[in-house]
C-alpha cells in the first residue's frame, strides 16, 4: 500500500519538528523550505495534506502572503490537498484575506502545540 504524502513547507522554522507526528499518522513526509521548491515537487505527487507557515511582508509587491502562490499551485495540481497553516496571531486577518480567495482546512497559531496539530490530522483522517 502506497503511504499517504505529507509536503511541509519550513521558510522560517524555529518551533519544534513534528516529522515523527506525521509519520505516525501514516504519512510518507516531503518537506522543503521554498514555495518554489513546493511547487516543483507538487508536479511529480499528489499530497493528502500540506501543513505551510504563513507570512505577510510589505515587500511582497503582487501578493499578500507568502502562500498564495503554493495556493495558487495546489488548486491546479491537486485540488483536494488539505491544507494546514502555521501562523503568527499577528497575521491572522492577512489569511483571513486570502482564505476568501483559497481553502484553508486548518489553522494552528503559534506557540504550536502538537495536540491542535494532531487534531487536525485526525479531521483530514475523518
Amino acid at each position: 500500500m502506497n503511504k499517504r504524502e505529507l509536503l511541509v513547507l519550513v521558510e522560517l522554522g524555529g518551533y519544534p519538528n513534528f516529522v515523527p507526528l506525521y509519520q505516525r499518522h501514516s504519512y510518507a513526509v516531503e518537506m522543503v523550505n521554498s514555495v518554489r521548491k513546493a511547487q516543483a515537487w507538487m508536479k511529480r505527487h499528489r499530497p493528502a495534506v500540506v501543513v505551510a507557515e504563513f507570512y505577510s511582508d510589505p515587500q511582497f509587491r503582487d501578493r499578500m502572503s507568502n502562500l498564495e502562490s503554493l495556493l495558487a499551485s495546489l488548486q491546479r495540481y491537486c485540488a483536494d490537498a488539505k491544507v494546514i497553516v502555521l501562523i503568527e496571531p499577528q497575521y491572522r486577518p492577512k489569511l483571513e484575506q486570502v482564505m476568501k480567495r483559497y481553502s484553508i482546512f486548518g489553522v494552528v497559531e503559534f506557540p504550536l502545540r502538537e495536540e491542535r496539530l494532531e487534531s487536525l490530522l485526525l479531521q483530514v483522517e475523518g
